[in-house]
């Protein structure tokens, strides 16, 4: 499955509207960046359930600042609408497939009850 290229525009109904997505923070002069792209790039290929995104933060200056992104690459994770994976740097292969399968493997039950709690205790 191909990568698809994100915007402020489309960041939130992308997120919301499909299962998992993975959102990879990018700026054209990182290099680790240019380097983490195809690894990004072949791991959409072998799991066509997970949304493959990249945002550009350059491109996106404000969003970037909204979600704290301070360095790239930063990969966020999002199943069911929820942050559930967010760190800087870039992954190899088998590291991004691990962060892969935790995230599929998550009680999102658990994980919407225990969002649920911290917005309680916000308010």
């Amino acid at each position: 499955m191909a990568v698809q290229e994100l915007g402020t525009e489309d960041f939130e109904k992308t997120v919301s509207d499909n299962d998992i997505v993975l959102v990879d923070f990018w700026a054209t002069w990182c290099q680790p960046c240019v380097k983490f792209a195809p690894v990004f790039d072949k791991m959409s290929d072998k799991h066509s359930d997970v949304t493959f995104t990249k945002l550009d933060i350059d491109q996106n200056q404000e969003l970037a600042g909204q979600l704290g992104i301070t360095a790239v690459p930063t990969l966020m994770a999002f199943r069911e609408g929820v942050l559930v994976f967010n760190q800087a740097g870039a992954l190899n292969g088998p590291q991004l497939g691990e962060v892969i399968d935790k995230v599929k493997e998550l009680d999102m039950t658990e994980v919407h009850a225990e969002v649920k709690k911290l917005q309680g205790q916000q308010g």
